[in-house]
């Protein structure tokens, strides 16, 4: 039987690299030394893509390959992927979403409780001889009891207010509309009203053109000096200068950040910032997760080819 023909954007881990190249004919843009010269030459035989959230599929990669029908995205994101022309040519898209709900979530609230109680400046305190020469490390700030604001509240961001919950905390959101699940949660409309009344601010939604940073100097502005903003979701929902500017004036206390503009190569201001907390966009990075993750993914080019509805359909 004749395989179909895949664009594959970026590595997949061996546990999916196997299955697909055992599936289907695999083409490797990633490590094509001349990917224009490369895409120009498989491009028009392509029937999907398999592609990562953080890849996606540019608007050049889909219009190079005239028989595409599906783009599989490796990630609850599909912001990098260009949407215009998959609806313009009727372009399936799914992504995979659910199956890293709850390691996102776990991730989130660590890197709250690591930022504010200062887990790793504390352990190097430790590590370096300070403790036995200079005393107890300086006192931080509590986190039972405070007051949480989560901007978006879809699966991930209801995960972590069941979370914070376990802390007794004061918990709003800001969504679209109230949400059915959240009683007892107080619906706050706008950003900034969000962050006025919140000691921190976990940034969980999707990013769209009407989120690109939503959280921006006025948001942070009314956060204000004690506040911290915890972002699990995407770079672009946070406009990163204005909170850099915050950060280094101490307009707010802290940041903890998985996701960075142009990541791996982050801006190096975030480097010499004492007051943030960096994590290498691994907030799904369990075995567990990201082998369901690769399942799923692979689960929907099946049901494409087997012209069944796809399991988690975008477009």
């Amino acid at each position: 039987m004749t395989k179909h023909h895949i664009l594959q954007v970026g590595a997949y881990p061996e546990w999916d690299q196997g299955p697909l190249d055992a599936a289907y004919t695999v083409h490797r843009w990633w490590e094509a030394a001349d990917k224009d010269a490369f895409l120009a030459k498989v491009g028009p035989g392509v029937d999907a893509i398999a592609t990562r959230g953080d890849l996606g599929a540019s608007e050049a990669m889909i219009a190079a390959c005239p028989k595409l029908k599906m783009i599989s995205v490796f990630g609850v994101g599909y912001d990098a992927v260009h949407l215009a022309s998959c609806r313009s040519r009727g372009i399936r898209v799914s992504n995979t979403p659910d199956v890293l709900t709850e390691d996102v979530a776990d991730i989130a609230v660590a890197m709250l409780l690591a930022l504010v109680r200062r887990t790793g400046p504390a352990e190097a305190w430790v590590r370096s001889g300070d403790w036995a020469t200079k005393g107890m490390f300086p006192l931080t700030r509590k986190v039972s009891g405070t007051r949480a604001g989560i901007l978006g509240l879809g699966r991930i961001g209801m995960a972590i207010g069941r979370r914070l919950q376990g802390f007794g905390m004061e918990i709003a959101y800001s969504a679209r509309s109230p949400k059915p699940g959240a009683e007892g949660w107080a619906f706050v409309p706008d950003a900034v009203t969000l962050a006025k009344q919140s000691d921190h601010l976990f940034v969980a939604l999707a990013a769209t053109p009407e989120t690109r940073h939503i959280v921006n100097a006025t948001v942070l502005q009314a956060l204000g000096p004690e506040g911290t903003v915890i972002n699990i979701s995407r770079a672009a929902n946070v406009d990163e200068t204005a909170l850099l500017d915050a950060l280094e004036g101490g307009r707010i206390a802290g940041a903890a950040l998985d996701v960075f503009e142009g990541e791996p190569n982050l801006n190096p201001r975030f480097l010499t910032a004492t007051n943030v907390l960096l994590q290498p966009h691994h907030g799904s990075g369990t075995i567990e997760t990201r082998k369901a993750m690769g399942k799923l993914m692979r689960d929907n080019l099946t049901a494409h080819f087997a012209g069944q509805p796809l399991l988690t359909p975008v477009l």
